[in-house]
């Protein structure tokens, strides 16, 4: 049990990480600062997809890119993930 409660305390985590990197990146697009790279972002979003896409939609950043597109399969796999091992 303890296990479990670990690991949602791992991905909420991640999550919140990857949600603040897609704002901090959008907050520099706006200033017209340094960027954080697509590949981080993407990167980031493969570990904590629901932030990804939560900031994607909330910031209404990278939502045109088409490699972003990725970001809601990454969604998908960790969602499969989630209730194949019975995380949720």
């Amino acid at each position: 049990m303890i296990y479990i409660l670990n690991l949602s305390v791992l991905l909420v985590l991640l999550n919140v990480i990857s949600l603040m990197f897609f704002g901090v990146d959008k907050l520099k697009s706006m200033r017209g600062g340094w960027r954080i790279s697509e590949l981080r972002l993407l990167l980031v979003a493969f570990f904590g997809p629901f932030g990804a896409y939560a900031g994607m939609l909330l910031f209404k950043h990278k939502i045109r890119k088409v490699k972003f597109i990725l970001v809601p399969i990454f969604l998908f796999i960790h969602l499969y993930l989630i209730i194949y091992f019975h995380l949720i």
